[in-house]
């Protein structure tokens, strides 16, 4: 497997697993946190349930 960030061949048994190293594992992490990554669409659940009666 390739690593998400530098596609370099990632270890699937490496302590850093999806990532090559350390350092592409921050830089992820670094992406959410500045918000580069977003989910689109928000979960929505399909109904909701009413609560029971106590």
């Amino acid at each position: 497997m390739k690593c998400p960030i530098c596609r370099k061949e990632a270890d699937t048994a490496g302590e850093f697993y999806p990532f090559c190293s350390e350092r592409c594992k921050i830089i992820d992490l670094g992406n959410w946190a500045s918000e580069k990554y977003v989910i689109s669409t928000p979960v929505q659940a399909d109904e909701e349930e009413p609560e029971p009666n106590v």
